[in-house]
């Protein structure tokens, strides 16, 4: 009766050693799909930047030009405003030397 009962024990003995193997082996694949998902991860923020990138190039140099623009626009207009200033204040000393020359008119 103990030749059943030892080879009971070393059956359950090889069954352990194939479950721990087989643990191992499960936790050794889980770790590696978790590493191959980080490197997809990292692949695709790599790839997104690079996907990203010409839009940016393409808003930057927009916006680069939209302020050109709006810098001449609002520089000519400037130029205009000082520019009739000086036409008015031109015309208010002469108005105001008129006024001063001949009061009655």
């Amino acid at each position: 009766m103990d030749e059943p009962l030892q080879r009971l024990l070393e059956a359950e003995a090889r069954a352990q050693a194939v479950i721990d193997a087989a643990r191992r082996e499960r936790e050794a694949m889980v770790e590696a799909a978790l590493a191959a998902a980080r490197d997809t991860e990292t692949r695709f923020e790599a790839g997104r930047a690079a996907l990203r990138a010409p839009y940016i190039d393409d808003a930057r140099a927009r916006a680069e030009q939209a302020t050109g623009e709006l810098t001449r626009k609002y520089g000519e207009r400037q130029r205009m405003l000082r520019e009739l200033a000086a036409r008015h204040e031109r015309e208010a000393a002469d108005a105001a030397l008129a006024l001063l020359l001949d009061p009655a008119a």
